[in-house]
């Protein structure tokens, strides 16, 4: 069943978004109408909640209480972390960053299953209030993390040729994130590719002086003259983050 009305999406975002606790009415109402409320904006909101929880009942008929739980002060949903995509995903993103001694396969595996609950931008695009960006920005920001992880993981496998064309469509949609470039970098030499590796330092370096004004990073730097001096540490299954620790 889809959820119809742009407000009450919104609604239901910002309640999933407080995963299990509850937010206050004056948070919803600033959510849903900003700085521009209407008359009788609790009774808007009340009319809001009753057909969102109408809809949320017709889903799971069979629950016995009702998953949207009404209170004096606000509104919580009720719901399982495992319930929540991103909550799994950034469960998932914590326990790999937790456990620096994991075996680098299983590391790869959780991490890829946890990346796979990712369906395009969050909450499919809907714009809401401060909730709702703050949120939205902290899922993405997570997500360049479990990447960035993921991909340092892959090369520690030696897996630089398969992951090649992942990163490289990764990096031609972030072209500034110099993670990524780092790790991209080094799959192509691993590669083989020491030429495609130094013209994509060009790229970035090009991208940062028009768009930002500025250098690459000290570590980015490290990477390209590493590559120039075909560095040990570059090397299939060498510790490559090792250049990060010196830059």
């Amino acid at each position: 069943m889809e959820i119809r009305g742009a407000l009450r999406r919104i609604l239901l975002i910002a309640l999933l978004v407080a995963e299990g606790r509850l937010v206050p009415v004056e948070s919803l109402i600033e959510e849903l109408w900003a700085s521009s409320p209407p008359r009788n904006v609790e009774n808007a909101l009340q009319a809001h909640v009753s057909r969102l929880r109408r809809s949320l009942d017709l889903l799971e008929p069979e629950r016995p209480v009702p998953r949207l739980e009404l209170f004096s002060t606000g509104y919580r949903l009720a719901a399982n972390p495992d319930e929540i995509d991103t909550s799994a995903f950034l469960r998932a993103l914590e326990e790999v960053r937790q456990n620096p001694a994991m075996a680098p396969q299983e590391a790869v595996r959780r991490l890829r299953s946890a990346l796979s609950l990712w369906r395009g931008e969050p909450f499919g695009g809907v714009s809401g209030g401060q909730l709702c960006s703050l949120a939205a920005a902290r899922y993405q920001e997570s997500r360049v993390t479990a990447l960035e992880l993921l991909f340092d993981y892959e090369l520690r496998l030696g897996r630089h040729s398969t992951i090649v064309p992942e990163l490289s469509e990764l990096v031609g949609a972030a072209p500034l994130n110099e993670r990524l470039c780092e790790q991209l970098m080094v799959a192509l030499y691993r590669s083989g590719r020491q030429t495609d590796a130094l013209a994509l330092y060009r790229q970035m370096r090009a991208r940062l002086n028009e768009e930002l004004g500025v250098e690459p990073s000290p570590t980015l730097q490290a990477y390209e003259r590493a590559i120039l001096g075909h560095h040990p540490i570059l090397a299939v299954r060498a510790d490559h983050l090792a250049l990060r620790m010196s830059a």
